[in-house]
């Protein structure tokens, strides 16, 4: 078949690595110069089965009531007249219950599993690098009641198939001797061995290129208008370029989807949420982490690009505002200086913010749609690098008329 995919962001880009390695002819079209140049470009790095938890959960609402207001809180809700952002947010206080977020826990986590489990596939096949680290993912503490909630929580993950390590402050120190110069107040950690980290955006970028080496198109600086309907399914897609004509057509453009979805009279309640990172040159200092590091005190995570030292972090709900904040931006750098004072050059770092898509319930939403020939692969939040594999080529399976080797009945854009 044609199937034309919109978005090239790393889940545009592994869904239609999957559909080529299936057999089909492939489009993608993105308005950007290239690929993963959007939420995908400068994220966290990390692919964290152990953090596939949503967010929306029990604790939640608390939080940002405590933080309202509040410009550089972890989360930040602007208090806004954005229909939208209160239907959203009904939603979202709806699966906050305890039952709820573990039940959404359960299908993230097996998606996350299955994701990290195929993509060394994908490696073998191209050979593409992307400042890989497999040396895990590790959670550090300061807070008891935190470490003791980590306790239970770790227990939980290990009973649904995702192994992890309780560790004291001595042994964080000895898995990461960075860490040891100023954290004192650490009480102890959660290793996860089977989790990764590496640079989304160079994996969208190269993947990107072995597509179009093995015959896919990639049309850049093109923008979608609209999507051409007749009789219950998709006919084209235009652009400001021109048109693009398949059989079957997968919409991932993150946070941009349900504008594009809108005209169709399909509703699909994913709202923007801005987030944050920063990144430091090392310039071949030791004194940076070799692995990654989730600050649950902070809610900020750190990954080892390279030479590169990538601190991401924060969500601020302010509709499809793509401003950068500098306060926000430079509270995570400061706290990044703090902890790892000789890591690198912090004058040097470089600010970015980006839209990640969030649905009410945390999980992504794939599938079809009431049209025929009309998929979805989207709504990541942001775990769009941790299950973009595993996404991928379920939607991919799913087009191709295979049985998808994963669950896809809760992640259906028909839950909502």
């Amino acid at each position: 078949m044609k199937v034309c995919v919109l978005g090239a962001g790393v889940v545009g880009t592994t869904t239609a690595y999957f559909l080529q390695k299936n057999g089909h002819e492939v489009t993608v079209i993105d308005r950007q110069s290239g690929a993963g140049l959007e939420t995908s470009f400068a994220n966290g790095g990390q692919i964290s089965a152990s953090h596939a938890a949503p967010w929306a959960g029990p604790q939640v609402p608390i939080l940002m009531l405590k933080w309202l207001g509040k410009e550089d809180a972890p989360l930040l809700y602007h208090l806004r007249a954005d229909p939208a952002l209160w239907r959203w947010s009904i939603q979202f206080f709806m699966n906050c219950r305890t039952s709820k977020s573990r039940e959404n826990t359960v299908k993230s986590l097996k998606l996350a599993l299955y994701s990290r489990q195929i993509l060394p596939d994908i490696r073998q096949d191209t050979g593409i690098g992307y400042d890989l680290k497999t040396l895990g993912i590790l959670d550090i503490h300061r807070n008891p009641k935190t470490y003791n909630e980590a306790v239970a929580n770790a227990t939980m993950l290990k009973e649904l198939g995702c192994s992890n390590k309780m560790l004291g402050q001595e042994a964080v120190f000895a898995l990461e001797p960075a860490l040891e110069e100023t954290g004192a107040d650490i009480l102890g950690g959660v290793h996860t061995p089977d989790d990764e980290s590496g640079d989304a955006h160079a994996f969208t970028r190269n993947l990107a290129l072995s597509c179009v080496s093995r015959g896919a198109t990639f049309r850049y600086n093109e923008t979608v208008s609209h999507l051409e309907h007749e009789a219950g399914r998709i006919t084209s897609v235009i652009t400001d370029k021109g048109i693009c004509e398949a059989d079957a057509y997968v919409a991932s453009i993150a946070s941009y989807t349900p504008q594009l979805l809108r005209p169709l009279g399909l509703k699909l309640p994913i709202y923007p949420t801005k987030g944050y990172s920063v990144t430091i040159p090392i310039g071949g200092r030791n004194d940076a982490p070799h692995i990654s590091i989730t600050d649950e005190d902070h809610r900020i995570v750190y990954t080892r690009l390279g030479d590169r030292l990538r601190v991401a972090g924060t969500a601020e709900f302010d509709g499809y505002n793509t401003n950068l904040n500098e306060k926000r931006g430079n509270a995570i750098l400061e706290i990044a200086r703090a902890q790892f004072p000789n890591a690198g050059n912090f004058d040097n770092s470089a600010l970015w913010t980006g839209l990640r898509p969030l649905t009410p319930d945390g999980l992504p939403t794939i599938g079809q749609t009431t049209m025929d020939n009309l998929f979805l692969n989207t709504g990541h939040g942001t775990l769009g690098w941790t299950l973009c594999a595993g996404s991928g080529k379920a939607t991919a399976d799913l087009i191709s008329g295979n049985t998808p080797e994963i669950d896809l009945s809760g992640f259906s854009p028909n839950r909502f």
